[in-house]
C-alpha cells in the first residue's frame, strides 16, 4: 500500500478541498513542516507531496522508498531534481492553473502604483481631503496605462496572459529576450532595450541558477524611464537591496512584489523596510491564491498522483518512474 504524506497541508487555504486519492493508500497530512523535520516524517513514504518543505540529496538518500514527489505548485525549486532522476524519483508539478489569478495580480499592482492608490488612500485617512478644501486634489502622479511600454520577462503562458491584459488597456507588451542572448527571434526584443524603454517591467520567469539576481543595480541604472517593478514570480530574480536603493535614487518610480528572497521575508529585508512607502506595495506570495486557482491546484494535484499509480504519469518535471 501506498504512504502518502503531505508536508505542508497549511500552504493551500483551509476551504480548498483536497479529495483523497482513489485507490488503496495510507494517508498523513501535516500543516506546516520544517527543513529538518523532513526525512523523519516521511519514513516510509512512497509519495511525497510538498508545496515548499525542500525535498534534498539527503532526504532522498534517507527515505529508499520514496517514487514520487508531487509538487503543489509550479516552481520546483524546493526540490533537488538531480538527485531525484539519480534515485529514480519522479517529480510532477502544477500548470496551467494560474493563467488568471496571477494576471490579475499583477495588474492590480500596476493599476495601484500607476494611479498612486495607496498613497491617495493613506492621505484621505490623514485627513488631507478636508485640508484641501475642495473636491478634489493632486498631491500624488496618476498615469494611464494606455500608450505605456509593458516589458515582460518570461514568456510563458503567465507572460502571454499578462501581454494580453496590457493590451485591452493600450498598452504597448513587448517580451524581453533572454539576458546575454541575441538569437531569439522576431518575436523578442533585446534585454538592455526592455530595461532602457520600458514603463513597467513586470517578471514571469522561473528562479533557476541563471535567472536569479537577473535584476540588479548595471540594469536599474539603465532604467531611463524610471518604470514600476512587477514581481509575481520569484523574489530571487531581483537584487532586492539594489532595487530598493534605485526607488530611492529615482531610477524607478515603484515597486509591487509578491514575493521576496526568502519567505517570510526577515524583518530587516530591504522590502520589508521600504514596504511602508506608498509607492511600495508588497503583498504575501498570494497572486497565485484566488479560491478558483487554489482547487484547480488541489484536483490537478491528485489527478498526478492517481495517474501515477496507474503507471500513465502526468506533469513530469523530469524523469520516469
Amino acid at each position: 500500500m501506498d504512504r502518502i504524506v503531505f508536508l505542508d497541508r497549511s500552504t493551500l487555504a483551509p476551504q480548498i478541498r483536497v479529495r483523497r486519492p482513489a485507490f488503496a493508500h495510507d494517508w498523513v497530512e501535516h500543516e506546516r513542516t520544517t527543513p529538518a523535520q523532513v526525512a523523519e516524517r516521511l519514513a516510509g513514504a512512497t509519495i511525497a507531496i510538498t508545496n515548499k518543505a525542500p525535498i534534498t540529496a539527503e532526504v532522498l538518500a534517507a527515505v529508499p522508498t520514496l517514487k514520487l514527489v508531487a509538487v503543489a505548485a509550479t516552481g520546483t525549486d524546493c526540490v533537488d531534481k538531480a538527485a531525484c532522476a539519480a534515485r529514480g524519483v519522479a517529480v510532477a508539478n502544477i500548470r496551467g492553473y494560474a493563467v488568471n489569478t496571477v494576471p490579475e495580480h499583477t495588474f492590480a499592482l500596476i493599476l495601484a502604483l500607476r494611479r498612486s492608490l495607496v498613497a491617495y488612500r493613506e492621505s484621505v485617512q490623514a485627513g488631507r481631503w478636508q485640508e484641501a478644501a475642495q473636491f478634489c486634489y493632486f498631491d500624488h502622479p496618476i498615469r494611464d496605462l494606455d500608450g505605456a511600454r509593458l516589458g515582460i520577462i518570461g514568456e510563458g503562458v503567465l507572460g502571454q496572459r499578462v501581454a494580453a491584459l496590457g493590451r485591452a488597456f493600450g498598452m504597448e507588451p513587448v517580451f524581453a529576450a533572454h539576458k546575454g542572448r541575441g538569437d531569439m527571434g522576431p518575436g523578442f526584443v533585446p534585454f538592455d532595450e526592455v530595461m532602457a524603454m520600458s514603463d513597467v517591467i513586470s517578471l514571469h520567469a522561473p528562479l533557476t541558477p541563471q535567472t536569479r539576481g537577473l535584476l540588479g543595480a548595471p540594469e536599474f541604472a539603465a532604467m531611463t524611464r524610471r518604470p514600476l517593478i512587477i514581481n509575481t514570480a520569484r523574489g530571487g530574480l531581483v537584487d532586492e537591496a539594489a532595487m530598493v536603493a534605485a526607488l530611492e535614487q529615482g531610477q524607478i518610480s515603484g515597486i509591487g512584489f509578491d514575493v521576496t528572497d526568502g519567505e517570510p521575508p526577515a524583518l530587516d529585508n530591504p522590502l520589508m523596510k521600504a514596504a511602508r512607502r506608498p509607492d511600495v506595495i508588497l503583498t504575501p506570495h498570494v497572486a497565485w491564491a484566488s479560491d478558483e486557482a487554489q482547487q484547480t491546484l488541489a484536483d490537478q494535484l491528485m489527478d498526478n498522483v492517481e495517474n501515477f499509480h496507474r503507471g500513465q504519469p502526468t506533469n513530469l518535471v523530469q524523469g520516469g518512474y
